[in-house]
């Protein structure tokens, strides 16, 4: 894709699911990608893995810089943008893909473990957003930040009301700050994936489980993550150089109210 080459892509929570396939995607894409990770090197190995038979398959001019930081972490996370600008030199592209979800009963659920959610998938996310943006100002070339979302930004998520929250105030930290730094030339836009065959998402490794969430996708299958990163680049590319503070659903319909597939209101 245009405009991806030779890029500084910063990636968070680069060692699973989708934030894997991201960094695997841009790297083959020819971009230098910084493989956020937290103290788990046997994920990382994992990454480096997919990368490399990607570049074995696509050819890759890029680096990879692993970056050790917990995105709950404030000191964590201005360590690691400077870090990024440091060995790669800039950072062009950031992608906030890192994030968790626990689920209880909303009246039974642990301040402790809403504050969790909200600390990585919000308050982290806002604080990389601004890491990089007072980057982006410093280095006046604009620059591009991609908050991976979730269908639960519009979706209500019983028994998963942190999660469902975190991305509902996603939702509007990209509106707010593509408004904010349009001037600028700095874009910010989301991709909100439904139902993605992941780890986070253990349902996708029971059949029966796995059938009864593609009942309700009107295009009947999960998504994959390779997708899920293919759309992250395209926004990241010169092909969405006119968009920004659009969150675009990548969901195969689940948005669509897909009950209304089969007509069950009052006709004539």
């Amino acid at each position: 894709m245009k405009g991806i080459q030779g890029k500084n892509v910063l990636v968070t929570g680069a060692t699973s699911g989708i934030g894997q396939a991201i960094a695997a995607y841009f790297a083959a894409a020819g971009a230098n990608v910084a493989l956020n990770y937290r103290q788990d090197l046997q994920k990382l190995d994992s990454t480096k893995k997919l990368i490399k038979k990607m570049c074995a398959d696509e050819g890759c001019s890029g680096k990879q810089l692993p970056v050790e930081a917990d995105i709950s972490e404030e000191t964590d996370i201005i360590r690691m943008c400077n870090e990024v600008v440091s060995q790669l030199g800039s950072i062009d592209i950031l992608i906030n893909n890192a994030g968790i979800q626990t689920t209880a009963p909303s009246h039974e659920l642990a301040t402790s473990d809403f504050d969790k959610v909200i600390s990585i998938n919000l308050r982290g996310a806002y604080l990389c957003a601004r890491e990089s943006i007072k980057h982006f100002l410093q280095q006046g070339k604009g620059g591009i930040i991609i908050n991976i979302s979730s269908v639960h930004e519009i979706i209500p998520r019983p028994q998963y009301v942190s999660y469902a929250m975190s991305k509902g105030g996603m939702e509007n930290m990209t509106k707010t700050l593509a408004l904010e730094y349009a001037p600028q030339n700095i874009r910010v836009n989301a991709v909100a994936p439904g139902a993605t065959a992941t780890p986070i998402n253990s349902w996708t490794e029971d059949t029966e489980k796995k059938q009864e969430v593609e009942s309700h996708i009107p295009m009947g299958r999960v998504g994959t993550s390779e997708e899920m990163a293919a759309i992250t680049a395209f926004l990241a590319s010169d092909d969405a150089a006119y968009i920004t503070g659009q969150t675009l659903f990548v969901d195969g319909g689940l948005t669509l109210y897909p009950d209304f597939l089969k007509p069950w209101s009052a006709g004539e």
